[in-house]
């Protein structure tokens, strides 16, 4: 918003587990979806994701690096295209060992590269279930990035996919980092708040875009 009668704080939500609001400026916020664009085109490009019980994931996606479909990584596009997965840009995990540091502290950023970017696409009525991160080997802080409109961020714990969990808005610019005790939590997207996404953006919908350590 352009004005804020009380300027959002960053917030540890539970342990391991931080919002940063407006993390990325306008420039940069321009830049990740010009790339997420050009990441989104075939081959291995923006795609449905289908459960093993016949389902279908209501946001789409592209992955870079490693290539996730429920619930193992592969090195093409096995459920799509076929196609060799996009590559993992070393910038993009500069921009995470930075946002981990953010958030969390430099003790937390992981030894590994990070090499995973999972990239989901929200319009229309389009929300994601209360799952875990959890086919990674490796535990290193998850890092999300949002563009486009605000969501509702709903944030577990790691025994349960009810409660207790807290709501978070998540808007166009804002970075949630969790790891540690957190890593595990169970976490989803009950609502996105369709034309909220800011003008100059030039994006309708939401676009997450979260890296990941494969340890693979």
């Amino acid at each position: 918003m352009d004005a804020e009668l009380f300027p959002r704080e960053r917030a540890k939500v539970v342990p391991g587990a931080v919002h940063v609001p407006d993390w990325l400026d306008a420039d940069r916020q321009r830049r990740l979806l010009t790339a997420c664009r050009e990441w989104a085109l075939p081959p291995a490009g923006l795609r449905t994701v289908r459960t093993p019980g016949g389902g279908t994931m209501t946001a789409r996606q592209v992955c870079l690096g490693w290539h996730w479909y429920p619930y193992a990584y592969a090195c093409v596009a096995v459920d799509g295209d076929g196609a060799p997965v996009k590559a993992f840009p070393d910038w993009l995990g500069e921009l995470a060992r930075r946002a981990v540091a953010d958030a969390l502290g430099p003790a937390a950023v992981p030894t590994a590269s990070y090499d995973i970017a999972l990239i989901n696409f929200y319009d229309g009525d389009a929300r994601m279930g209360m799952h875990r991160d959890g086919d990674e080997h490796a535990d290193a802080p998850v890092v999300s990035l949002s563009l486009g409109d605000t969501c509702v961020f709903r944030f577990g714990n790691t025994e349960t996919r009810t409660r207790p969990y807290t709501d978070v808005e998540l808007r166009s610019g804002d970075l949630f980092v969790f790891g540690g005790p957190s890593r595990l939590a169970f976490h989803g997207v009950p609502r996105v708040r369709p034309g909220t996404a800011p003008a100059w953006l030039g994006l309708s919908g939401r676009l997450n875009i979260t890296l990941r350590v494969s340890g693979l």
